[in-house]
């Protein structure tokens, strides 16, 4: 048993957080600015986003440091402060977090390195684990409760990561996938193969997030419910499909069509769901009283990425109309 299922105990469905990188950018983060140095320079601007995240009602909070290893660190300059910024970044959610009267999550966040493995690639498993394992470190210094791999789309790498931070760290680890490409990660990784590598791993929840849309990353999520019926699964998609209207990127999903699809991934059986780029503190907050059954479940078209259909809510025979009982950097 790990703090996951401890809080799952409690409160049935857990709520994930949104984007970071947007939220930073509302604050003043220019565009090529490493969102890792705010956790130093700007440490109560990094709080306020965990603060508001907190505040809508997320049961986990993920740390800003998505882009913490020596290798994407190494892009500002910064290589040399892996663990400093790391442990910044737990420092600072937990401050968010410690200033709830209710328990909530800190989730130490660990990006891909943007290197590709051998025989692709110049980056060995050797050195992928010593990456993985200094971010690791900093974050379990910093307070994190558990270690979140996220955005992966090479197995061997997520391998790598989980053997450098278990080298260094105790703590529980998650992992997520980002399913962009007919269904598949951008390696060609399935539902199936990320469950039953990850399993064997003794990961303690995986899932998917980011993605191309939510229709990709709910079927990613149905294969694996489908292929392992005991493993904790997280969803943590990108707020609807990404559009640009000139020259500014934004996400077509709303906060209805969110908390829709945080329906039916609770009625898919997922047990953690948050969002990921494009979301906001008013998206989770919507998601949040879909979950506790405060309200209804918005009235919202959706696609089925099988058939790459969109399928009006009447169509909807069978599915739950109403959520029932309270539920337990992403840019």
């Amino acid at each position: 048993m790990t703090i996951l299922h401890d809080l799952l105990n409690e409160r049935s469905v857990l709520l994930i957080d949104g984007a970071m990188g947007t939220e930073l950018f509302a604050r003043g983060l220019e565009s090529g600015g490493a969102p890792e140095l705010w956790n130093v320079e700007h440490p109560d601007r990094v709080t306020a986003v965990h603060a508001d995240y907190v505040g809508a009602g997320s049961d986990i909070v993920l740390t800003n440091s998505f882009g913490g290893t020596g290798f994407r660190l190494k892009l500002h300059q910064l290589d040399d402060r892996v663990i400093e910024l790391n442990e910044a970044a737990a420092r600072v959610a937990r401050a968010a977090v410690d200033a709830s009267d209710r328990r909530v999550i800190v989730a130490g966040s660990m990006g891909p390195t943007g290197e590709l493995l051998e025989p692709m690639g110049s980056l060995t498993m050797k050195t992928c684990a010593a990456a993985f394992a200094e971010q690791a470190k900093g974050l379990d210094a910093g307070g994190a409760d558990v270690l979140w791999i996220e955005t992966m789309s090479h197995l061997d790498e997520i391998a790598g990561a989980v053997t450098g931070a278990r080298s260094v760290s105790d703590l529980p680890i998650c992992a997520t996938l980002s399913y962009d490409t007919a269904g598949r990660t951008m390696m060609g990784v399935t539902g199936v193969d990320a469950v039953n590598r990850l399993a064997q791993l003794g990961i303690d929840a995986v899932g998917a997030n980011c993605g191309n849309n939510l229709a990709d990353t709910e079927a990613a999520l149905a294969e694996m419910r489908a292929t392992n019926s005991d493993i904790l699964l997280i969803s943590k998609a990108n707020a609807g499909m990404p559009e640009w209207h000139g020259a500014d990127l934004h996400y077509s999903g709303s906060p209805e069509v969110m908390a829709a699809h945080a329906d039916r991934q609770r009625t898919a059986g997922i047990q953690m769901i948050g969002a990921c780029c494009g979301s906001s503190p008013a998206h989770l907050a919507m998601m949040r009283q879909v979950l506790d059954g405060n309200i209804p479940v918005p009235e919202v078209e959706y696609e089925v990425a099988i058939k790459r259909q969109v399928v009006k809510p009447r169509e909807r025979r069978g599915a739950r109309r109403r959520s029932g009982g309270p539920a337990g950097a992403s840019f």
